[in-house]
């Protein structure tokens, strides 16, 4: 019991300001839909589609550097360790080429990413969106796509100042953004100030400025620290191509794994809408509500993925496993609170999404809550388990894992389910089936792969980079 209360409060210093700047982050994308929702039905819908594309091109490039907070959490454990000066510069000199190297691998991405939210932004037609909503959408494409660039950026400072074990600028940093980012989403939707009016693409521009003010915040506030300035390097044209490489390995399959996920997350809704508007408003609702609590679990999964890490570049690999057992402790006791308040109170739970005069939403959303108490304990445990994989630098079982619980599992589970006659609560019973089959298949990988680490020799994990 002793360890495991001070595995949950090392656990709980990095995972709380991580799950707090994650919700704050939820914050800042509810600010800009509530805004669009003021402006009329067409604006929320081409707003929202404008957000649907780069939220997905946007987590796809954070993906793209989340691994560097792992390799800069055991190159510095490593410096830590070393028994001598010249292994101290190396590892701080790897710690300064990783940073180097993520500052690039965000560069490309965010530029890629850039070309591609414009070409979508002139292709979606053809998958069947109304074309009055797409032009609408589309000049908010345009203002957002610049914002794609520094908000890679502010993630690959973030990783490096999460793998140092130093989070908590970016919480007051996220915090401040909601402010800056309502009061420009007002200034230049209604041209107050003297500003010019640009209605809808205002929350575009302001999307981009955010993300460039937010960036340079968090620039700032790591050259004011004495420990983390001397490691921020951000010449990016010394990057080690054998670094840049690792990284992108490492950080593609974590990619395309946010990729596949949203993908999945995205079908099910088709699925459900097939069931009427009521059933699509109740799974709405209550995947928002899943979506919010799910935020923790991100910030337990980096703490541990961070730790993992850390703890494999010592070489103590029964500490890495008593990692697992203490985020999943922490997750299984948040969680049971959660779904208790869903089951007592399910009513005050929705009524900030569906009017109580929506009936038929009302009822369906009340039993999909009560599966969501239980998912929700699968849905974070895979999450973690992902996290702990890349503590592992296994990205790629992680990838292939979720495939199978998604795609082969879940959903063709909530198909046959849903068309049983069962209907919306059929298809989350799916959902819930393909969760708790890739959260199982997550944490037998992470113990196959614990098992082999603990055949290594201790300079076999601490190996530094080349």
């Amino acid at each position: 019991m002793r360890s495991l209360l001070h595995n949950s409060r090392a656990l709980a210093t990095l995972a709380v300001p991580l799950a707090l700047t994650q919700l704050a982050q939820v914050a800042l994308t509810t600010t800009d839909t509530v805004m669009m929702g003021l402006m009329g039905a067409e604006a929320l819908a081409a707003g929202g589609l404008a957000m649907v594309i780069f939220n997905q091109l946007r987590t796809m490039g954070v993906g793209m550097v989340t691994a560097v907070g792992n390799q800069v959490a055991a190159a510095a454990a490593r410096g830590e360790s070393a028994g001598t000066d010249a292994a101290r510069t190396r590892a701080d000199e790897d710690v300064r080429d990783l940073v180097r190297a993520a500052l690039a691998l965000a560069t490309l991405a965010g530029l890629a990413g850039a070309v591609l939210m414009v070409l979508i932004g002139h292709t979606v037609v053809w998958l069947g969106q109304d074309a009055a909503v797409v032009d609408v959408a589309q000049p908010v494409l345009y203002a957002m796509a610049p914002g794609l660039l520094p908000c890679l950026w502010f993630q690959a400072i973030r990783q490096f100042t999460v793998g140092m074990r130093r989070p908590q600028a970016l919480l007051r940093i996220t915090l401040a953004s909601i402010a800056v980012n309502a009061t420009i989403n007002w200034t230049l939707i209604h041209g107050s100030w003297g500003l010019p009016k640009l209605g809808l693409p205002g929350i575009g521009v302001a999307t981009s400025l955010v993300y460039l003010l937010s960036c340079l915040a968090l620039y700032v506030s790591t050259v004011r620290d004495t420990q983390l300035a001397p490691l921020l390097d951000i010449r990016i044209w010394k990057t080690r191509r054998t670094t840049l490489r690792k990284l992108t390995g490492l950080g593609t399959p974590i990619a395309a794994t946010y990729g596949s996920e949203a993908g999945f997350f995205f079908v099910v809704a088709l699925m459900v809408g097939t069931f009427g508007s009521a059933a699509l408003a109740a799974h709405t609702a209550v995947n928002q509500l899943v979506y919010i609590v799910f935020q923790i679990a991100v910030g337990l999964s980096h703490a541990a993925s961070i730790n993992v890490s850390r703890e494999l570049a010592l070489g103590r690999v029964d500490s890495a496993r008593r990692l697992k057992n203490t985020a999943l402790t922490c997750a299984g006791a948040v969680m049971a609170v959660v779904g208790t308040v869903y089951a007592v109170a399910p009513g005050l739970v929705l009524r900030p999404f569906l009017a109580p005069s929506e009936h038929e939403a009302v009822t369906i959303a009340t039993h999909l809550l009560l599966i969501a108490a239980v998912l929700q304990f699968f849905d974070c445990t895979q999450n973690i388990g992902v996290g702990l994989l890349r503590g592992l630098d296994d990205t790629k079982g992680g990838f292939h894992v979720t495939l199978i619980g998604y795609w082969l599992i879940g959903l063709p589970a909530a198909w046959l389910l849903g068309h049983t006659g069962l209907d919306t609560t059929g298809i989350w019973l799916g959902l819930l089936t393909g969760l708790a089959a890739t959260a199982l298949l997550l944490l037998r990988r992470y113990h196959r792969g614990l098992a082999a680490r603990t055949s290594e020799p201790v300079s076999t994990a601490a190996t530094p980079m080349s």
